[in-house]
């Protein structure tokens, strides 16, 4: 089985980072592979940044179902382009804030998000809303590191396990969410400082995207994840008719 994993920033390293995480989670005989789009930026921190990843995301999804994948995992916490990449992938996708929230909120009665700058508590809020997730999230924290310093400063660490401990001790949570795919590498070091399970949405989408292909399970084809109807499209996005 081939899970494959699209990172949807350009930036090597994290994609490396993305595919170690990932494949801790994968089962037996089950190939990861994690994947840098050809275009978008180098990291995804604002509205603009996410608006942009999305062609590259859906150049994946389309070279993944060339190659025969039998699942998809958008590792960005923005969770951007996962409607559109349904309509396309023939097995299932799942960002991993989709993937973290609903583990959580499995895990315990409050949850808490942590991510890295205070401009993208918006958009993760957004998202608890969109999941169904409000009663359970109590709070969504930003330790404000940018995401591609999230490895080149030392002190990134401790800057988030703080926001860890206040959301744990000021805020009630009694889950951790960590709200980048680049605080992957974070989870057993902030698990055994608090005593609480903390969520990495990359392996845990990982897993399960693996399970829901394992069961044959699909995204519906009915309504509103069929096909996009086909059409001309013009300028840079001329390669992307269906």
């Amino acid at each position: 089985m081939l899970i494959r994993v699209i990172n949807p920033n350009t930036t090597q390293a994290m994609t490396k980072l993305i595919g170690e995480s990932a494949c801790l989670a994968a089962g037996p005989g089950v190939q990861v592979e994690a994947v840098t789009p050809a275009m978008g930026p180098a990291s995804i921190e604002s509205h603009y940044d996410e608006a942009l990843s999305v062609p590259g995301i859906l150049s994946e999804i389309a070279a993944g179902e060339a190659a025969g994948a039998a699942g998809y995992v958008i590792a960005c916490f923005g969770d951007p382009g996962v409607d559109a990449a349904r309509e396309l992938a023939t097995g299932p996708v799942l960002g991993i804030a989709e993937a973290a929230m609903r583990a959580a909120s499995i895990l315990g009665r409050a949850f808490s998000v942590v991510t890295t700058l205070d401009r993208t508590r918006g958009r993760a809020r957004e998202l608890v809303d969109r999941y169904g997730l409000r009663s359970t999230c109590v709070s969504v924290r930003a330790c404000e590191i940018p995401v591609l310093d999230l490895e080149a400063k030392p002190c990134a660490p401790d800057r988030i396990l703080a926001e860890c401990r206040a959301a744990r001790d000021d805020d009630g949570a009694d889950v951790i969410v960590l709200g980048c795919a680049g605080m992957a590498n974070l989870c057993t070091l902030l698990s055994a400082d608090l005593g609480l399970p903390v969520i990495d949405g990359v392996s845990t989408a990982t897993a399960m995207v693996t399970g829901l292909a394992a069961l044959g399970l699909h995204t519906s084809r009915r309504g509103e994840y069929a096909p996009p109807p086909v059409k001309a499209y013009t300028g840079l996005l001329c390669g992307f008719e269906q």
